[in-house]
């Protein structure tokens, strides 16, 4: 049913009070975009957007993305108006200590937020993400009767939203992809926190957005018809994504600070509030007041909007059995390391290879296991052994399991999780892991989201060799363990690098980064019995000596088999040295005490070889330990000649723990 003028006007202004009182209840936010985007949001919500507040994770539902996260009270009082959980209670703790309303929306935390967003351009590049997933999507439960997935990605987008640089890469992607079931709203109010935008920013958004392929329109965001007619424009535009260009007013409807940059990020002040709220033809002496015709509008809606969902869970259960249910099921659940391990790839002690290549062949059989199981590389997919061949890759206007991502690390990383958001899909990105950097953001918001996506970061250390200090990753492994929830994988031969994939599969609170190396290795000898599934552990002993040990050497990755190759040379010297492998922080902190103390016993001097710098490794080593570590950016040359000179050879290794054993820690 069509909304009346009147009743747009009387929702919009209710979003505008709950804003301004919310803002002003906590002393802390943003009104400026939650009262200009309004009237946007009025129309979106009674009359446009297909959504079911009790089954928030309908998977047809329209997904809304506010990549303007500051205007976090916006989606709040839409959740809350439109029968969510959402409680005009939560509304009232805004900001508050664990409340259901924080600062910015999380995904996590309030049932109807899609995407945590904040940091601005992630949730711009995220719902291109979810795009990407909803045509996956499409292609499996779609046929030439029956339409399943149908529904459309819309995002409200800011002014700083298309200046941050991630905008463009992921607009041009979207763009080269047709991705025709995006729309985005841009809020174009030309106010940034240092106030009007042209003291920095005079391009032509339209013509850069029709250069990147987009649909483009330009309205009154303020005007009801207008908002509605662009948006049925753009539904109706299939192939190109669409970007509707809405000028708008920040803090329309305040007395005195309409189109001013005060009102972006700080409450309007008790006087102003109440000038407004007469400004508005409210009661200036009420606050979190909701007029009961706004709720009768949306309980009408959600009624019109039940009767949608009912008709599609019927078709649903109808179209979705057999083999197809099957293959649902699977997409949406999380996969079995123990079930998948048997048909992976087994690899020959003392054989030689990089664990890129051993990663790249567990990926070849992992695609044909995990239906979900999707991604690319950052225009790296020869080096970083990441494509699957046999299986569909994107392109010009069309999506496959392989996916292209081009030069574009920051808007890969966030595209990425707006994949994870959308559910049925495991992601995975691949770059150098020197270009993390370039990522690092959509990492952070991947771990503080709880996502599940993997992340593929090769040529791990200068052993890189003659790219030189640019590509040599020194600093990267202590920046990446940095990141909470973030975990961190070096696997120290082709054997662990299966075992890392299982584990980054199977672990559905976070992403798991894989940090693989260029070079040859070798498969390593556990004679012990300590096996390779002992990764998902963190740390364990992968050779061992008779008795007590005269030194425990910690190492990741490559350096692993030079602590191996040291400690047998050390044995002729009569010196007992256990060899730990150590592929993860994260995973060894979370094991019982006791067995870290097994591992890594008390008493006995400790040495870390590993080819980056020494940052965070005095938590397991006692005072007075050895750090064979890189505290420098690396050279150009051949892999080598670095090691030797850097002294990450097993003679190099071996005489430094002499040397260090010889002058007595600790006394």
């Amino acid at each position: 049913m069509p909304v009346s003028q009147d009743d747009l006007t009387l929702i919009a202004t209710t979003i505008r009070t709950l804003s301004m009182d919310a803002i002003q209840k906590a002393n802390s936010g943003h009104p400026g975009m939650p009262m200009g985007c309004a009237d946007i949001a009025a129309v979106l919500w009674s009359s446009i957007l297909s959504y079911n507040p009790d089954d928030p994770g309908w998977i047809n539902r329209d997904r809304f993305v506010l990549s303007a996260g500051h205007g976090s009270m916006l989606l709040y009082s839409m959740l809350h108006l439109s029968g969510y959980s959402l409680s005009l209670d939560d509304i009232k703790n805004f900001r508050q200590f664990r409340s259901r309303t924080p600062g910015h929306p999380e995904h996590y935390v309030t049932e109807g937020v899609e995407t945590t967003t904040g940091p601005l351009g992630q949730g711009f590049a995220n719902g291109i993400g979810m795009a990407i997933a909803q045509k996956m999507l499409a292609g499996t439960l779609n046929n030439a009767d029956t339409s399943l997935i149908d529904h459309y990605i819309y995002g409200l987008v800011s002014d700083g939203d298309i200046m941050e640089g991630i905008s463009s890469e992921a607009a041009s992607l979207a763009g080269h992809l047709g991705l025709g079931n995006i729309i985005y709203i841009y809020d174009y109010n030309e106010i940034s926190i240092e106030g009007c935008t042209d003291l920095t920013f005079s391009e032509d958004v339209a013509k850069r957005f029709e250069a990147y392929g987009w649909d483009v329109q330009t309205i009154n965001g303020h005007d009801y018809k207008e908002i509605s007619d662009s948006v049925n424009r753009a539904r109706a535009e299939t192939a190109r994504p669409s970007i509707i260009i809405a000028k708008t007013i920040i803090a329309k409807g305040s007395a005195c600070m309409e189109g001013s940059e005060a009102s972006h990020g700080a409450p309007l002040g008790d006087e102003e509030v109440r000038a407004s709220k007469i400004n508005l033809m409210c009661d200036e002496d009420s606050t979190f007041c909701v007029p009961e015709r706004v709720y009768e509008i949306f309980n009408k809606r959600k009624e019109e909007l039940l009767d949608t969902y009912n008709e599609w869970q019927e078709k649903y259960r109808q179209t979705v059995t057999g083999e197809l249910k099957d293959s649902m099921d699977r997409l949406f659940s999380t996969p079995s390391a123990d079930e998948l391990r048997p048909m992976l790839p087994v690899f020959t002690e003392n054989e030689k290879i990089a664990t890129r290549s051993a990663g790249g062949r567990v990926l070849e059989s992992l695609y044909d296991l995990v239906p979900g199981l999707m991604g690319g590389s950052a225009d790296l997919g020869p080096s970083n052994k990441t494509f699957v061949k046999g299986h569909t890759e994107s392109g010009k206007n069309r999506l496959g399991r392989n996916m292209h991502f081009g030069i574009r690390e920051h808007a890969m990383g966030a595209i990425q999780n707006g994949i994870a958001y959308y559910g049925g899909f495991i992601p995975f990105s691949a770059t150098f892991f020197i270009f993390m950097d370039y990522m690092r953001p959509a990492v952070r918001m991947a771990a503080l989201g709880g996502l599940h996506a993997i992340y593929v970061f090769t040529h791990d250390s200068f052993f890189v060799g003659e790219d030189g200090p640019t590509h040599q990753p020194v600093e990267q492994l202590a920046a990446a363990r940095a990141i909470p929830n973030l975990h961190v994988l070096r696997p120290a031969d082709a054997e662990e690098t299966r075992e890392a994939w299982l584990y980054a599969l199977e672990r559905n609170d976070g992403p798991t980064a894989l940090v693989l190396t260029r070079q040859n290795i070798p498969v390593l000898s556990r004679g012990n019995g300590n096996g390779p599934e002992n990764l998902k552990r963190g740390a364990y002993v992968i050779r061992d000596c008779n008795g007590k040990p005269d030194v425990i050497i910690l190492a990741s990755g490559s350096e692993v088999h030079i602590s191996v190759e040291a400690a047998e040379m050390l044995e002729s010297d009569n010196i007992q040295a256990r060899v730990v492998s150590f592929p993860s922080w994260e995973l060894f902190d979370a094991q019982d005490n006791e067995y870290r103390k097994k591992v890594i016993e008390h008493g006995i001097p400790k040495v870390v070889v590993e080819a980056g710098i020494r940052m965070g490794w005095d938590r397991y080593v006692q005072a007075h330990g050895l750090y064979i570590t890189r505290e420098d950016f690396g050279e150009s040359a051949p892999a080598s000649e670095l090691a030797e000179e850097f002294g990450f050879t097993k003679e190099a290794v071996a005489e430094s723990i002499r040397n260090y054993l010889r002058e007595k820690p600790g006394k």
